[in-house]
């Protein structure tokens, strides 16, 4: 069982947390935390100005923002080895979007203020479509990101509907067309699959979209209905069914043939890109067990095994940052064999596959039998999921962990 606790408060608050880098990549996750409204599906860290009140601003959450970057830094400067450089950075949220390309700007200046970035550092930001134009494109461009992520979850406005989601069908699409004009090389579209009330016509509608759109990454996932949400709400009355399992099965092979017909591979699970340059670096580093700082409210972090997660309302988060050391809430430092499950069920989602090497003994019976089963082959002394396997990975997950 992990050694987990409450992070004590301040300047001592880093001591229990950190332990020496583990050798790979190296990412900075920012969280912003600002939504202009509430999606009926979304259970993250977002708030709307409505909830927050005066109680905080993104000119506040910057500021907190750049402190937390600063302690980090140091913190990670008395560790063993020298911080690396950091390999990637992900702005996301909420919407990062609403900042608009100024503070984005400000954003990724103070991350560059505290860590060297690498000189061929990935740097994303997802966007909202209806809060970017071509000279918010323009403007991030400029400031060094590298790659954009736009929400556009469904072409059918009466799905949009459904997961509340405010902007126009047709507004993602022209997003991404402006942000290739814009000079990104690199742009994804998100999906959402599975939609009550969703048709195998709309699914189409998007794909169509997406591929018109000349994107060379999408992510596509299937709704889940989570705790606490509106849409769960709604489903608990009976207003709206859940997401049927062999619908959303069906939707996903509808979406990787349309996807593979059009030059996109998938690389993980819900995940396709076009090319290896066109792969997103920064989720990679999460998959393979790399270590990361993520900043902001709520943000989770993980170096060398030690992972520990911020206080999530933004008013709380910039008082602990002013009282010094991380904001951080609790902690949990990771036995060999919670890192064991971990990579078995990270690196099961990937192309590339589970090295046979790095399981156990006792697992040899449970791979001789998702084998058998046609849920995974060997390659390369490997175990890579199967196009059938897909559909079933974390019942392949729980196989090979029994």
């Amino acid at each position: 069982m992990s050694s987990s606790a409450t992070a004590p408060r301040g300047a001592t608050a880093c001591a229990p947390l950190l332990r020496d880098f583990g050798g790979g990549p190296f990412g900075v996750y920012v969280h912003v935390p600002f939504c202009a409204t509430r999606c009926g599906y979304c259970d993250f860290n977002t708030y709307t100005a409505g909830e927050l009140g005066t109680s905080a601003s993104p000119q506040s959450w910057l500021a907190a923002l750049r402190g937390e970057l600063a302690t980090a830094a140091r913190e990670f400067a008395g560790l063993p080895s020298a911080t690396p450089e950091v390999s990637t950075v992900f702005v996301g949220g909420g919407t990062p979007s609403l900042l608009g390309g100024d503070g984005l700007a400000a954003v990724l200046d103070a991350v560059r203020g505290e860590f060297t970035l690498a000189a061929d550092a990935e740097v994303t930001t997802e966007s909202n479509p209806e809060s970017t134009s071509p000279e918010f494109f323009e403007r991030i461009r400029e400031a060094g990101f590298t790659r954009v992520s736009l929400g556009m979850q469904s072409a059918a406005a009466h799905v949009l509907k459904v997961l509340d989601r405010t902007h126009t069908p047709g507004r993602a699409v022209a997003a991404a067309l402006e942000a290739r004009a814009a000079g990104f090389e690199h742009v994804n579209l998100d999906l959402i699959y599975g939609t009550p009330g969703e048709r195998d016509a709309d699914l189409d509608a998007s794909l169509d979209a997406v591929l018109g759109a000349g994107v060379d990454h999408v992510s596509a996932y299937s709704l889940i209905v989570e705790d606490g949400t509106a849409l769960a709400r709604r489903v608990r009355r009976g207003e709206l069914p859940a997401p049927d399992d062999d619908v959303l099965a069906a939707r996903y092979e509808r979406i990787d043939t349309r996807l593979r017909a059009a030059g996109l591979e998938w690389y993980e699970v819900s995940n396709w890109a076009a090319n290896a340059d066109a792969i997103c670096r920064h989720n990679l580093g999460y998959w393979d067990g790399g270590d990361w700082l993520g900043a902001g409210p709520g943000a989770h972090s993980h170096v060398g095994g030690v992972r520990w997660w911020n206080v999530k309302h933004p008013a709380r988060y910039a008082d602990r940052v002013g009282e010094g050391g991380l904001p951080a809430a609790g902690w949990e430092a990771l036995t060999d064999d919670e890192r064991y499950t971990e990579r078995i069920m990270l690196a099961v989602r990937l192309r590339t596959g589970l090295p046979l090497a790095d399981l156990a003994p006792a697992a040899t019976p449970a791979v001789d039998r998702v084998i058998a089963d046609g849920f995974a082959l060997r390659a390369d002394d490997r175990l890579v999921l199967t196009d059938r396997g897909r559909l079933l990975a974390d019942g392949v997950v729980r196989d090979l962990l029994t």
